[in-house]
């Protein structure tokens, strides 16, 4: 009997204690302190892909946390990024476009944000340098594309419900990682125009690059406190279950060739 216990113990006792190690982070890009999220479960092995997660215009809140959480659970060490400096967030609008202009407004300066967010996940221990991917939601997403076509060394970028336009198309031969566009069809934010011009843009480049539409879908449709805060700032926000799960789906998918052996 002994030995059978023995056994229980060798054989699942390193599940019972696997939990995800949270870190509050602190980094820097130029004079900014810049206040990440890092995540990881080290039960899912030694050298893990890295995945940075960037948030919606709203800031880095619960809900980006929790991608993060949700990529860790996956095997990945994910990061959850601060554009905006100072862990600044807000649920009203106004105060949402005020941090995203200070940012977008200033040439450069959200690519030395991520830039500096790359650096920092790539340099911790458990991650594969070799193997590092972003996804962003609503802004984020406009900025993982932003990333993706000025050429940064990125495995993968996943847009979920991002922004499409750009002043700044990719060159051709530019653009290094994958690209996965996860577009809502009942989004008023992403023109019909837009969704034309981007696909010109990336065969152009010559990107590898997949788009995505899901019907029915309005703008914020992954997260559930959508309708919430479409309602508090008069906003054509909705979640949707269904495009949710289909779209963490193909990200997965995305992932499994790019970053897992």
């Amino acid at each position: 009997m002994k030995y059978l216990v023995l056994l229980y113990a060798l054989l699942f006792t390193p599940y019972l204690q696997a939990a995800l190690h949270e870190e509050n982070v602190d980094y820097r890009a130029g004079d900014t302190v810049l206040k990440g999220y890092l995540v990881w479960d080290d039960a899912k092995g030694d050298k893990q892909p890295g995945v940075l997660v960037v948030h919606e215009w709203w800031g880095l809140n619960d809900y980006a946390r929790k991608r993060a959480r949700m990529l860790a659970e996956l095997g990945y060490t994910a990061l959850a990024v601060d554009m905006y400096g100072d862990g600044k967030l807000s649920e009203h609008g106004k105060d949402a476009a005020a941090f995203m202009k200070a940012v977008t407004g200033q040439a450069g300066l959200a690519r030395q944000r991520f830039e500096a967010a790359r650096e920092l996940l790539a340099g911790r221990p458990q991650v594969d340098a070799g193997k590092i991917a972003a996804i962003g939601y609503c802004f984020g997403g406009a900025t993982v594309l932003n990333m993706a076509r000025q050429g940064v060394d990125l495995a993968a970028v996943i847009s979920f419900h991002g922004n499409l336009a750009t002043d700044t198309p990719a060159r051709p031969g530019q653009v290094k990682a994958r690209i996965l566009v996860l577009n809502g069809a009942a989004d008023t934010f992403v023109s019909p125009e837009s969704i034309s011009a981007f696909k010109q843009e990336m065969a152009r480049a010559g990107a590898d690059y997949q788009f995505v539409n899901y019907p029915g879908a309005k703008h914020s449709f992954t997260n559930p406190d959508a309708d919430r805060l479409g309602k508090a700032n008069d906003m054509p926000l909705a979640y949707n279950a269904d495009a949710d799960n289909r779209s963490w789906a193909a990200m997965q998918e995305l992932f499994d060739e790019v970053l897992k052996p």
